[in-house]
C-alpha cells in the first residue's frame, strides 16, 4: 500500500515552497511589459477570431500572461494571505478591462464583422467547460510546483483559454451583441474560477504554510465562498450542456424524419433548416420537383411524432411553378447569353484584324519595288460620313532618307490599291 501511495505523492519533486510562492508573486503584476504583451496578445487572438485562424489564437494563448493573477488568486485562498488574494483579483480586473478595451476597439475598427465559427464556440459554455478549467488548471499549478516544470504550463494556456473569450465579449460589445458578451464573460469567469479553485485544492493538499492563522470562522467563510462559486457556475453550465445534448438527439430524429420520408424516396431536398429554440420547433424543407398537397402536408405533420419530435411543425417550401424547369431555363438562358457574347468578341477580333497590316511582310516587298524606303507602317481608319455611310482610308507613313517625287508617290499609291482592294490610300513621310 505505501508503495502505491509512493508512486502517485505529488510530494515527490516537489519545488521549495518559498520558490514557488516568489514565482507567484512575481507573475501577478500587470504593469509595464506584461501590460504590453497582454494588448497584444489581446490583438492576435482578435485576428485569429476574426479570421478563423485556429493557429492565430493558439499562438496569442501562449504568450498570454493572464494566468498569473488567477494562480496567485488560488494561492492567496489557499495560503490565507488576503494580500496576495487582494493584489491578484485587483491585477486580474486590469487585465480583464485592458483586455476588453483593446479587443472591442480592435473589432469596432476591422471592416470584417462576419460571425465566424471560432467566435461562436465562445458564445455558449456548458459542464464540459468547466472540466476543462478546472483539470487544466490543476494540471498547471501541479507543474508549478515541480522542479521539473516540463511541457504542461503551454499546453495549459492552450486548453483554458482565457484570451479567446475575453476578444469575444469585446466583439459582443463592438457590434452592440449583448449575448455574445454575456455568453464569453461566463466563459472567462468559468476559466478564472475553476483554475483558482483548482489551485486552491493543490495549495492545500502540498500544506503550504499559512501567512496569517485564522479562526474557524474564517476557514469555512472561505470555504462557502468557494461552494458558492462553485454551485453559481456549475448549475447554468449543466443546463447548458442538456441543452446542447438535446437539441443534437433532436437534430438525428430531424435526419432520420428526412431520410426515410423524403431521401429515400428520390426526393431532391435543395434546402432544410432546423429552429430547435423556436415554439413550437421547427422543421423548414423545399425539394426541387416534388409537390406537396395539403392532405400530405398534413400526413407529414402527423408523422412527426413516430419519430419522437414532438412540438415540432412541419414546413415546406413550394409554390405553383415548376422550379427544375426555372433552372433549366436560366441555364439555357444563360448559355444564349454567353454565345451571344461570344459572336460579339468574335466580330470584334474580325474588325482589329481587319484593320490591321503585317508591316514588316509589306516592308520587304516594298524595299523591292521602292529601294529609297527604309520603313512602313499601314492602317485602316474609318471615318463616319454620315449616320449611314462609314468611309474606309489606308493611311502609309514611311521613313526614307529623302523625299518620294510625285511619280513614286502615285506608283505607291497604285501599288497599294491594289495589293489591298482598296478605294484610298493616303502617304505621308515621318519627319
Amino acid at each position: 500500500m505505501n508503495k502505491v501511495v509512493n508512486f502517485i505523492d505529488l510530494h515527490s519533486g516537489e519545488e521549495d515552497k518559498k520558490k514557488v510562492l516568489d514565482n507567484v508573486k512575481s507573475n501577478i503584476s500587470f504593469r509595464g511589459s506584461n501590460l504590453w504583451i497582454l494588448a497584444c496578445a489581446i490583438v492576435v487572438a482578435s485576428v485569429g477570431l476574426n479570421v478563423n485562424s485556429t493557429a492565430v489564437i493558439i499562438g496569442a494563448m501562449l504568450i498570454s500572461p493572464l494566468m498569473g493573477p488567477i494562480i496567485g488568486a488560488g494561492f492567496g485562498l489557499g495560503i490565507y494571505d488576503f494580500n496576495l488574494l487582494k493584489r491578484s483579483l485587483k491585477n486580474l480586473l486590469i487585465a480583464t478591462v485592458v483586455s476588453l478595451v483593446v479587443s472591442t476597439i480592435y473589432f469596432f475598427l476591422s471592416p470584417f464583422k462576419d460571425i465566424q465559427s471560432e467566435l461562436l464556440a465562445r458564445t455558449s459554455p456548458n459542464i464540459y467547460d468547466i472540466f476543462i478549467a478546472f483539470f487544466g488548471g490543476l494540471v498547471g499549478v501541479i507543474a508549478m510546483t515541480r522542479v521539473e516544470k516540463g511541457n504542461p504550463i503551454p499546453g495549459v494556456a492552450i486548453a483554458t483559454a482565457l484570451m479567446p473569450p475575453l476578444c469575444t465579449a469585446g466583439y459582443g460589445l463592438a457590434l452592440g451583441n449583448f449575448k455574445f458578451f454575456f455568453g464569453a464573460m461566463y466563459l472567462y469567469t468559468i476559466n478564472c474560477v475553476f483554475i483558482c479553485i483548482a489551485t486552491f485544492i493543490i495549495v492545500k493538499y502540498l500544506k503550504y504554510p499559512i501567512v496569517k492563522q485564522t479562526n474557524l470562522k474564517t476557514e469555512k467563510r472561505v470555504k462557502y465562498m468557494i461552494s458558492f462559486l462553485t454551485l453559481a457556475l456549475i448549475v447554468p453550465s449543466i443546463f447548458f450542456a442538456y441543452q446542447l445534448f438535446e437539441e443534437k438527439k433532436y437534430k438525428e430524429k430531424v435526419e432520420l424524419f428526412l431520410k426515410v420520408e423524403f431521401i429515400d424516396k428520390g426526393y431532391t431536398v435543395l434546402y432544410k433548416k432546423t429552429q430547435f429554440t423556436s415554439n413550437p420547433k421547427k422543421i423548414e424543407i423545399a425539394f426541387l420537383r416534388k409537390r406537396f398537397d395539403n392532405v400530405e402536408i398534413k400526413s407529414l405533420n402527423e408523422k412527426l411524432k413516430a419519430y419522437e419530435l414532438n412540438n415540432t411543425v412541419l414546413n415546406i417550401i413550394q409554390d405553383t411553378t415548376d422550379l427544375k424547369q426555372d433552372i433549366l431555363n436560366e441555364i439555357s438562358f444563360n448559355n444564349k447569353t454567353m454565345s451571344e457574347k461570344d459572336l460579339i468578341i468574335a466580330k470584334l477580333q474580325s474588325q482589329i484584324t481587319s484593320l490591321k497590316f503585317d508591316n514588316n511582310a509589306i516592308l520587304n516587298e516594298t524595299k523591292i519595288l521602292f529601294p529609297e524606303i527604309e520603313n512602313i507602317a499601314i492602317a485602316n481608319h474609318v471615318f463616319n460620313e454620315n449616320q449611314s455611310t462609314k468611309k474606309v482610308i489606308t493611311v502609309v507613313l514611311y521613313e526614307s532618307k529623302k523625299d518620294l517625287n510625285t511619280g513614286e508617290k502615285q506608283k505607291l499609291i497604285a501599288w497599294l490599291k491594289n495589293k489591298f482592294k482598296t478605294d484610298v490610300v493616303e502617304i505621308y513621310k515621318r519627319q
